[in-house]
């Protein structure tokens, strides 16, 4: 006769078993097992890292050992950043860095790069904060958390944050497109960031992670293997500048994004699959690695058409739900990595 307790484990032995077949066969179950790997890994490090927060609360340095313990969060969920710039992100400089935000996945991107930035924190949103045990560990930790409905509130919280970070050479991340939003675009931004730089004189410095599409969707459920490229632009200067220049300034950031946004995006999906078998000129290695080293180069250029057409296709890539997310034609099993390789 079973009994219960036997019964438990036979169920228990049961799941387990089963959980390599579904994490190779149902991109639905994947997606949820990738992000509760990632969330609870992160919370269960913050649990353990408060304690350490407490001896010094709110210092920015605690991020670096935060970094330490979750950025091989992105080993385990099959993600690999790729860090280009880091001469710029490695200055002893305070500086306004503005990136574009696609997904939660951007802080394990942060994580990969936190010991390059040294002293940094982050500005978020107050609703973070009762995400406990995450959003204590985050306070104790210096993030900066505003309420975004109480515009005079959180402009104030700015302003005394900013004196902060001039003085102590910080550098402030912060989202200008306010929301996250995985679609193959940057989208508008807003000003707080360009106000802050400008009322301290310091530089902005942009940030920008390629495009997500090839992996991520979150509507179809798909969380794939990817690669992620970070590039870090060379610092916008402020000096001189009013708060009458800060359109122009903002205008000036964001289309150096977009324009590098576009081609590290078609960089990502070039190596993701090949090109031809979206409708997409075929290129070789050598000429997109020239066409990418140009347009970082040179700013103002137009963007090619291949970037342009890989960006648009990286979305089609990553919106079927068949196939691991791969365009028909591709060989799925190349692309997906199984639970056992990544571990």
């Amino acid at each position: 006769m079973i009994t219960m307790t036997s019964f438990i484990e036979l169920l228990g032995l049961f799941l387990l078993l089963m959980l390599p077949f579904l994490y190779e066969t149902n991109h639905i179950f994947r997606y949820y097992f990738k992000f509760l790997m990632y969330y609870g890994i992160v919370s269960f490090n913050s649990i353990i890292l408060i304690p350490a927060f407490l001896t010094r609360p709110c210092d920015v340095r605690n991020l670096l050992w935060a970094s330490t313990w979750c950025h091989r969060v992105s080993t385990l969920i099959g993600l690999r950043w790729e860090l280009r710039g880091k001469e710029h992100l490695a200055k002893d400089q305070a500086c306004i860095i503005v990136a574009n935000h696609q997904s939660s996945l951007d802080v394990l991107g942060m994580f990969n790069i936190w010991h390059v930035m040294n002293k940094c924190t982050v500005v978020a949103k107050r609703e973070l904060f009762y995400a406990w045990p995450f959003g204590l560990a985050a306070w104790l930790a210096g993030l900066i958390f505003i309420d975004r409905v109480r515009g005079e509130k959180a402009r104030e919280t700015l302003n005394d944050v900013n004196r902060r970070i001039k003085k102590q050479r910080i550098k402030l991340w912060v989202f200008p497109e306010g929301t996250r939003r995985n679609t193959g675009a940057l989208h508008p931004f807003k000003k707080g960031a360009f106000h802050m730089a400008i009322d301290q004189q310091i530089p902005i410095l942009p940030v920008v992670f390629s495009s997500y599409c090839t992996f991520l969707n979150d509507k179809k459920k798909i969380l794939n293997s990817g690669r992620i490229v970070i590039t870090t632009l060379p610092p916008v200067s402020t000096e001189g500048l009013t708060k009458d220049d800060i359109d122009v300034l903002m205008e000036r950031v964001r289309s150096q994004m977009i324009e590098t946004f576009k081609v590290t995006s078609a960089e990502a999906l070039h190596r993701y699959k090949p090109i031809k078998k979206v409708g997409i000129p075929a290129a070789s290695s050598a000429s997109t690695s020239s066409t990418t080293t140009t347009t970082l180069a040179s700013p103002g250029t137009a963007v090619t058409p291949v970037a342009d057409a890989a960006v648009a296709a990286a979305a089609a890539v990553a919106s079927s739900s068949s196939a691991y997310g791969q365009p028909p034609g591709y060989e799925a099993g190349a692309a997906k990595a199984s639970l056992l390789k990544t571990l």
